[in-house]
């Protein structure tokens, strides 16, 4: 991402349904790898303390089975991964990186009482197109796996940048003589992907298993289960049930929690028992030095002590 992207050296390694993108927007590109880098360290922040802990996701672009099968997890990944492109394009925009977009439009509603419009808002809008077209590129071009797959992950894609969308808020700072706050100028502004992230993470525990079929005179996606609620806009969805990931299987993608740390005071799903999936844990102890007794020594440092102290760690067998 620090170095400009060359047509004929960069472009041509990404997709074919990519290809044409990166030569139309070259200066768009540094954005994208940065976008990408970013869901990959919070997928994994995500999802450290789970069973499937989105470790895979550093083998990008070459992924394992559980994120080119349609799984829940792949859906996690591909809503991040769209709403990390389309927020940093449209923070790219505001920051002048970008040639051929700017701020974003000023809004259409009136500003709050003591405020104003001002600023440079996140071009939200232009970030949602540009970052669709590239993110979805291989769903729309017929790419990718079967239809169904191709549906799911553009349904996916587009959830995570109807969740972006909605973040917008608005943001002001304060004018006024010797601090007050006499006058507010405002702007539009998105929040930090980890936000984002969070609240796909709790679409991701509720995503609904769906099927590709034929309603009307088009297929769509329906929920799997007769009984389930119909599947909306802002819905998360699957095609294929997920392992249970405590075993290794190279088939389903899972690496298994074998030497996984576990909390054994914990009882969610780091615990011990959930992480373990009931086959036990060993406990070690190690000593570790740290900085202690510290105190203000004027002027102007600190002064510590380093202490030794066991610690217990605790893995899974």
């Amino acid at each position: 991402s620090g170095v400009a992207w060359n047509e004929s050296q960069h472009c041509r390694l990404l997709a074919p349904e990519q290809l044409q993108l990166c030569r139309r927007h070259l200066e768009v590109m540094p954005s994208i790898v940065r976008a990408a880098r970013r869901t990959q360290a919070l997928c994994q922040q995500s999802f450290a303390d789970m069973r499937w802990n989105c470790s895979s996701i550093q083998g990008a672009p070459s992924f394992g089975p559980e994120l080119l099968t349609g799984t829940r997890e792949a859906a996690f990944v591909h809503a991040l991964a769209a709403a990390a492109v389309a927020q940093g394009i449209a923070r790219s925009c505001a920051s002048g990186e970008l040639p051929l977009c700017s701020c974003g439009p000023g809004p259409s509603e009136p500003p709050a009482p003591g405020s104003r419009w001002g600023g440079c808002g996140d071009n939200l809008s232009h970030g949602l197109q540009l970052g669709a077209a590239f993110t979805d590129g291989s769903a729309r071009a017929g790419t990718g796996g079967t239809p169904g797959l191709r549906a799911v992950n553009r349904h996916n894609g587009a959830v995570g940048r109807a969740v972006l969308r909605d973040s917008l808020d608005t943001r002001c700072k304060c004018h006024g003589v010797s601090g007050s706050c006499s006058v507010k100028t405002c702007w539009k502004g998105l929040p930090e992907l980890g936000e984002i992230a969070s609240d796909l993470k709790s679409r991701y525990l509720a995503a609904l298993k769906v099927a590709h079929r034929l309603v009307g005179p088009r297929k769509q996606l329906v929920p799997k289960e007769g009984d389930a609620r119909p599947v909306t806009e802002m819905d998360l969805v699957y095609l294929i049930s997920s392992p249970d990931y405590c075993t290794p299987n190279p088939q389903l993608g899972s690496l298994g929690t074998q030497d996984r740390p576990c909390n054994r005071s914990s009882v969610g799903s780091d615990s011990c028992d959930l992480l373990c999936c009931g086959r036990g844990y060993n406990t070690y102890t190690e000593e570790v030095t740290e900085r202690c007794h510290c105190r203000y020594r004027w002027c102007c440092s600190v002064v510590c002590r380093r202490c030794r102290r066991s610690l217990q760690r605790h893995v899974c067998k």
